[in-house]
């Protein structure tokens, strides 16, 4: 079961964003540019992801 404030948190448009720890329970990047992907998928400069940064996105 996720629990608010630990797993994910509502932002102030309403969604629903999921936080590094319930990222790092899953244990696995989805790819879809997480703001908090502990693996740093899609952040500039990371050796994980593709180039591009999209703090923005709240998918996942």
């Amino acid at each position: 079961m996720l629990e608010e404030n630990i797993d994910y948190y509502i932002n102030e448009d309403g969604n629903f964003v999921f936080t590094r720890e319930y990222h790092l329970k899953r244990g696995y990047c989805c790819k879809n540019k997480c703001l908090h992907c502990p693996w740093g998928y899609g952040k500039q400069g990371s050796k994980g992801g593709e180039n591009g940064t999209d703090d923005e996105n709240e998918n996942s």
